[in-house]
């Protein structure tokens, strides 16, 4: 099935040779069908045609234009910094740039011409369990959980540092939601383990615990190796050579600057031909200016260095065009989250990944709520619409989110999959397919008599839809009043702290090599006993 688009000044259709239709300025779209195609191949393209946006005017291309010429002067007059990494340096030196202390300038177009000359527009990453694979770039939409928090809630415990078993937990709880297709990365910080080998204990319970994709870890050099080398037991050295089988997360220190950290793990995994998601870490009104313009300018100039240099490392290497962008609350200097102009913030910057030729990372279930109350709802709703409105391809922090995302909670957990699984209905569009269009039902009640009452629920179609028909969540209450109080009183809250409960109570672990387990387990030990523990 193919689908030809075509913007015309004028265009009519002649059928025996009468007009039967006609337009001015537009777009004429033509369809080629053959006997294979199928109604889920309409509906993919019917999706794309829909999303796809036409009549950008003038007015925006110009914005995006101006954008890009913006983050082209940043590259060219006011540079980034690369910190304490002569390698980096000598590698930027050598490919043009140049080189001033630690600050690099970038002759105008250098980054793009890289990025568009080497990196995938769109590429797998593979898992565990080849069912789980994930498709990154195109019109894909791939859902993660919550990075980062160093604490845990639940209403049971309230708020506490988390431990290697909340990470376990969190996990399984991503293994088994089937609106989540990613197991994440530092889905919480284990700080009941020592800082530089937690790592270990972390990667190994995102291979054994679930078989979905996962994240590497970032904060050393040495640690991204490792995982690198953890990788290769389960997947063999030349299948990781040849393909992606993690996604890392690399922060930009903005403004306009990269940490030595950052940097000597973006080398690893690039040289190792893994995914780095090059990501401005942006407060707006702090680490970039106030306006959605100016941040989205200085994100684009942050974003070219981090992913042409990882093309200067391993031409080809697959990265993405991240952006983490928040406004700052002009009263208390706090960070503020699902409010308008990030919103804004992140449309611009994915209509910009677009244009360059990159996957897309943003959004999130943000909010600033310390419970998950109607605060945590409104805001993460805010930002997840946001989300979707931005073709966002990779959307970390997904689910669990709170605090700021200081704090990974469990209900909030459970809440946000259960939200996640009605944006993916949102985003798979509508059926045309006949069983869709419902004639046999319409006809099947227009049928009756005018005596006989007319209703749809016990029609042939409605039985046989009624199971799939509509998203049914699980942690949503729409029955009555009275049945509510009978069932307890319970709000969502509570309603997903029974869930999550109930989850791990039925968790079973998915299946593994044994001896490919027993491997990764003597790598750990082999490695933990060669150095000694330490919380820097």
């Amino acid at each position: 099935m193919k689908l030809l688009i075509q913007r015309v000044s004028s265009a009519s259709v002649r059928v025996d040779g009468k007009t039967i239709a006609s337009i001015g300025n537009g777009v004429v779209a033509m369809v080629g069908f053959e006997p294979l195609d199928t109604f889920q191949d309409i509906n993919k393209l019917t999706r794309k045609f829909l999303n796809y946006k036409f009549f950008l005017n003038s007015e925006e291309k110009i914005a995006l234009s101006i954008i890009e010429e913006n983050a082209d002067t940043i590259l060219e007059e006011i540079g980034i910094v690369f910190s304490e990494d002569q390698e980096a340096l000598d590698i930027l030196e050598k490919a043009g740039a140049s080189i001033d202390g630690m600050r690099v300038r970038f002759p105008r177009g250098m980054c793009r011409k890289l990025i568009q000359d080497n990196a995938p527009k769109q590429f797998t990453q593979y898992a565990r369990n080849p069912e789980r694979n994930v498709e990154i770039g195109g019109d894909n939409m791939v859902l993660v959980p919550a990075y980062g928090p160093p604490f845990v809630h639940d209403l049971d415990g309230g708020r506490r540092y988390a431990t290697i078993e909340d990470f376990r937990n969190f996990i399984k709880l991503a293994y088994m939601s089937d609106n989540l297709h990613h197991s994440g990365g530092t889905i919480c910080e284990p700080v009941d383990l020592p800082v530089n080998k937690r790592h270990f204990d972390m990667v190994y319970s995102h291979i054994k615990y679930s078989d979905k994709p996962f994240m590497g870890s970032v904060t050393a050099s040495e640690r991204a190796q490792d995982t690198v080398d953890m990788v290769k037991i389960v997947f063999g050295d030349e299948f990781v050579d040849k393909n992606c089988v993690l996604i890392s997360l690399i922060n930009a220190s903005s403004p306009m600057s990269f940490d030595a950290t950052m940097l000597g793990a973006l080398k690893v995994y690039a040289r190792n031909n893994q995914a780095t998601i090059i990501t401005p870490f942006i407060v707006a009104g702090a680490m970039a200016p106030t306006t959605a313009v100016g941040v989205a300018a200085q994100s684009l100039a942050e974003g070219l260095a981090g992913m042409a240099f990882a093309q200067l490392i391993r031409p080809g290497t697959p990265v993405i065009y991240g952006n983490f962008v928040t406004a700052m609350s002009m009263k208390s200097g706090a960070p503020t989250f699902g409010t308008p102009e990030a919103g804004h913030m992140m449309n611009i910057s994915g209509a910009l990944a677009r244009r360059l030729g990159v996957p897309f990372r943003s959004g999130g279930g943000f909010n600033g709520a310390k419970m998950p109350d109607a605060q945590a709802g409104y805001e993460a709703a805010n930002t997840m619409q946001a989300t979707l409105n931005a073709s966002v391809n990779f959307n970390l922090h997904t689910a669990g989110w709170l605090e700021g995302g200081l704090c990974m909670s469990y209900e909030k957990f459970i809440m946000d999959a259960d939200q996640a699984g009605m944006m993916r209905v949102s985003a798979e569009g509508i059926d045309m397919s006949e069983n869709g269009q419902a004639m046999d039902a319409i006809r099947e009640i227009g049928s009756f008599s005018d005596e006989v009452p007319k209703h749809f629920l016990g029609c042939e179609h409605t039985k046989k839809n009624f199971k799939t028909a509509f998203y049914m969540s699980d942690v949503l209450d729409d029955n009555s009043f009275e049945q509510w109080v009978q069932d307890g009183s319970r709000d969502t809250a509570m309603i997903a702290n029974s869930i999550y409960k109930k989850m791990l109570s039925e968790y079973e672990l998915p299946p593994i090599d044994p001896e490919i387990d027993k491997a990764l387990l003597a790598y750990i030990k082999e490695r933990k006993d060669s150095f000694e523990d330490s919380n820097i």
